[in-house]
């Protein structure tokens, strides 16, 4: 469910949204956010149209209300399934937060799971799976794998890369409707809920299922929506046998030391940062590809493939 279609529970407050809508897509965000107002005026306690709001008021310049929108947002809706946090750390009105919230993420790949792949595939040109298992394919020498796990595994797009070389064959993903997704693809023998953000012991991704039980784990387009990449370290070493294989992907923060937040709302991280993090955890980069994982607003995003063993 997008923004737009989060009714406010009032015919008229949504009514004047719908034409705020229809202004913003011809060009007068000033107009829309006039009318934004007026509908707020009427239901004030409505989460999304101050969200909304904030967009329009942003789009016209108006930094200080556009702010006050989002704060609005996180007032009434503190578990932030919009990300006005992001939002707010990109106009320079907080600091920019370690990790998304969860609830956002989940939110927004339940929202955008139906049109997944051709989406992503067809007018993105996205390219991370094919890429990371070709890359993996070319430093193993095309070796079968006794289990794999696939972390934040999405519609499948990876695990339909990877399928024919794993005995065994695990995806975990945040959003549950993704993981319907890949359920009706037959692609897994086992698919699980879980939060990359989170400690081992409450990731899901453990429980009652074995550690070290991996000789490959995967990221495939995934670290970018975590900021800090400590956890999911944390979590693929405790996955990894020893002698295994971590393959993963991030969005290429060029000079930017460590990792930032994008106007997309997500983050980029620099090879040296994670370099770092391999060298932390002990664990040998084999290979590393710098490439462009897929289009945005007509524009080639940068990335950086890694592919990183733990020591026998």
């Amino acid at each position: 469910m997008t923004t737009h279609q989060l009714s406010s529970g009032d015919l008229i407050a949504d009514r004047r949204a719908d034409y705020a809508k229809m202004l913003a897509e011809s060009g007068d965000h000033q107009g829309a956010a006039e009318l934004m107002a007026q509908a707020l005026e009427l239901v004030p306690n409505w989460a999304a149209g101050w969200f909304r709001l904030a967009d329009y008021e942003e789009k016209s310049g108006r930094k200080e209300a556009a702010v006050a929108a989002l704060r609005n947002t996180l007032r009434l809706n503190p578990e932030d399934i919009f990300g006005a946090s992001l939002k707010l750390a990109l106009l320079g009105a907080s600091a920019m937060p370690e990790q998304p919230p969860s609830t956002y993420v989940a939110r927004l790949f339940d929202d955008y799971a139906e049109r997944f792949d051709q989406a992503l595939v067809e007018k993105l040109d996205y390219s991370v799976p094919e890429k990371l298992a070709a890359l993996i394919d070319r430093a193993t020498g095309g070796q079968d794998f006794r289990h794999v796990t696939d972390l934040g595994c999405g519609t499948g797009l990876f695990g339909e890369r990877i399928r024919h070389r794993a005995d065994f064959l695990e995806g975990f993903d945040l959003s549950a409707n993704m993981l319907a997704k890949a359920e009706g693809k037959a692609l897994y023998d086992r698919l699980g809920q879980a939060d990359l953000s989170l400690s081992p012991d409450d990731c899901g991704i453990f429980g009652e299922l074995a550690e070290r039980r991996a000789d490959l784990v995967s990221a495939a387009d995934v670290l970018m929506y975590l900021g800090g990449l400590e956890s999911a370290f944390v979590i693929a070493d405790r996955l990894l046998a020893p002698g295994g294989l971590f393959a993963f992907s991030v969005e290429d923060a060029a000079d930017t030391d460590g990792f930032v937040l994008r106007p997309s709302l997500r983050y980029a991280h620099s090879e040296s940062y994670v370099a770092s993090l391999c060298a932390e955890f002990g664990l040998s980069a084999i290979a590393v590809e710098r490439t462009v994982i897929r289009m945005d607003a007509g524009m080639p995003i940068a990335g950086i493939l890694f592919l990183a063993r733990k020591p026998a």
